[in-house]
C-alpha cells in the first residue's frame, strides 16, 4: 500500500501505517493493533511516484506504497446539515503515542526537546486497522469522547477492507465485504456526536486494479455504504475518500474510480498524499484537478498528508525513510486555500518505513533528520 501514516490504533497489535505509488513507491498507510490503552504505530511505508500512491492504542502508520498505475454505488441526497468548521487549533492529540512514550522515556537524550516539540506535540491521526468485531465501537468511542472533552476534533483512520494493501505488506483486513459492512457499521456506532474526521481506508481506491473489475465494482460498493453509514451515525463527521496522490494516477482516472466508490454522494471530499512525500502545492493543485474531474455538489473539500512533504519527494525508487526529507507545514484546518480543508499529519513522522528502523516503530534518529530538514 501508499506510505504508512502513524496512528492510533485499537484492537490487536499496532504497527505503523504507510503508502506509496507507482513502482518502487508506496502510497498509503497500514496500521496494526493491540488491545491495552497506549497509542503504538502502525507499519509506515510510502508508495513511490510514478510519473504521467479492548483499548486504544497509537499504531504505526503504514509506510508509501508503490504506485500501481491503475460501480457506481446508489446515490444519497447530498445535502447535510450545516456544520461549524473545526478550528485551526482545533485537532485532536492522542495523549499515548510512541513518539510521547520515547520522550517520557529519554528526558535527557539531547534530541529530546526538538523532537517534542516539532513532533510530539502535534496532534495526529488515530488508525484503527484491526478487524474487531464487538471491540471497535468502544475503541472509538473512547477517541471521540476523549475529544469532545477537550473541545477538539479528532481524525480516525479505519483501515479494515478486505484484500487491503492488494495483499502487500500491509495485508490484512475483514474477511469479507458483509463482514466489513458489519464493523463499520460498529465503528461508527462510536463516532459520538461532535466534529470528526474520517480518512476512509487508505488505497483503497487508488490501489485497487490488483482487484478483477467484479471484485473492485464490489468494494467500491461497500465503500459508499460505509460513507453513508458514518455520515449517518453523526451528521458532523466529515468523511474523506482516498484519493492517491499527484505522483501516481492522473486526476481524469483517479475521479472516475472516486465516482464509482461514491465519493461525490456518500462523502465530503478526498485525501492525498497519506504517508508520502509529494509538495502541497502539488498535491493542492492535483486534488482541485480531481475534484473538478469528479463533479458533484458544491462544497466537497480536500485534506492533504503534510506529514513529511517540506521537501518534496525523493527520487524515483526511494521510499523507505528516504534521506533528505523533512517536516511539512502542521496540522491545521485553516489552510487558507479554498477546497482545502485541512493539513493533517496521518502518518506521524519518525515511524519508520522499514530502513532506519522496524517497519512501524518511532525512530529517534530519523525523528530527527526529519525535524531539521
Amino acid at each position: 500500500m501508499a506510505a504508512l501514516a502513524s496512528a492510533v490504533v485499537v484492537a490487536g497489535a499496532a504497527t505503523g501505517l504507510t503508502a506509496a505509488a507507482g513502482d518502487g513507491e508506496r502510497t498509503t498507510a497500514r496500521p496494526d493493533t493491540t488491545a491495552s490503552p497506549v497509542l503504538e504505530q502502525l507499519p509506515a511505508v510510502p508508495t513511490p511516484s510514478v510519473s504521467p500512491s479492548a483499548s486504544v492504542k497509537v499504531s504505526p502508520s503504514p509506510g508509501p506504497t508503490r504506485t500501481v498505475r491503475g460501480s457506481p454505488a446508489p446515490s444519497v441526497s447530498s445535502k447535510r446539515p450545516s456544520r461549524p468548521a473545526a478550528q485551526s487549533d482545533g485537532l485532536y492529540r492522542h495523549p499515548r503515542s510512541q513518539v510521547l512514550d520515547w520522550v517520557g522515556a529519554n528526558r535527557d537524550d539531547p534530541r529530546r526537546p526538538l523532537i517534542e516539540s516539532r513532533i510530539a506535540a502535534q496532534p495526529a491521526a488515530v488508525w484503527f486497522p484491526a478487524y474487531n468485531p464487538g471491540a471497535v465501537t468502544r475503541q472509538v468511542r473512547d477517541v471521540t469522547a476523549a475529544a469532545a472533552a477537550a473541545g477538539r476534533t479528532p481524525v480516525l483512520v479505519p483501515y479494515a477492507i478486505p484484500d487491503r494493501d492488494c495483499g502487500g505488506a500491509s495485508e490484512g483486513g475483514a474477511p469479507g465485504l458483509d463482514a466489513y459492512d458489519a464493523w463499520m457499521e460498529d465503528f461508527a456506532a462510536g463516532l459520538g456526536e461532535g466534529p470528526v474526521i474520517v480518512i476512509l481506508e487508505p488505497d483503497a481506491v487508488a490501489l485497487s486494479d490488483c482487484l478483477s473489475t467484479g471484485e473492485r465494482t464490489d468494494r467500491f460498493a461497500s465503500l459508499a455504504r460505509a460513507g453513508r453509514t458514518l455520515r449517518a451515525a453523526n451528521p458532523l463527521a466529515r468523511v474523506y475518500f482516498d484519493g492517491g496522490h499527484s505522483g501516481w494516477h492522473t486526476a481524469a482516472k483517479q475521479a472516475a474510480a472516486l465516482r464509482d466508490a461514491g465519493a461525490a454522494t456518500s462523502g465530503d471530499g478526498i485525501f492525498t498524499n497519506v504517508s508520502n512525500f509529494h509538495r502541497t502545492a502539488d498535491e493542492a493543485a492535483y486534488a482541485r484537478r480531481v475534484l473538478a474531474a469528479l463533479g458533484g455538489p458544491a462544497g466537497l473539500g480536500a485534506v492533504i498528508d503534510t506529514s513529511r512533504n517540506g521537501n518534496g519527494a525523493p527520487r524515483a525508487g526511494e521510499w523507505c525513510d528516504p534521506a533528505g526529507r523533512a517536516l511539512g507545514r502542521t496540522p491545521t484546518t485553516d489552510t487558507g486555500l479554498a477546497g482545502i480543508d485541512a493539513y493533517l499529519w496521518v502518518k506521524l513522522p519518525g515511524e519508520s518505513d522499514g530502513c532506519k528502523g522496524s517497519a512501524g516503530s518511532f525512530t529517534p534518529d530519523y525523528a530527527y533528520e526529519l525535524a531539521t530538514g
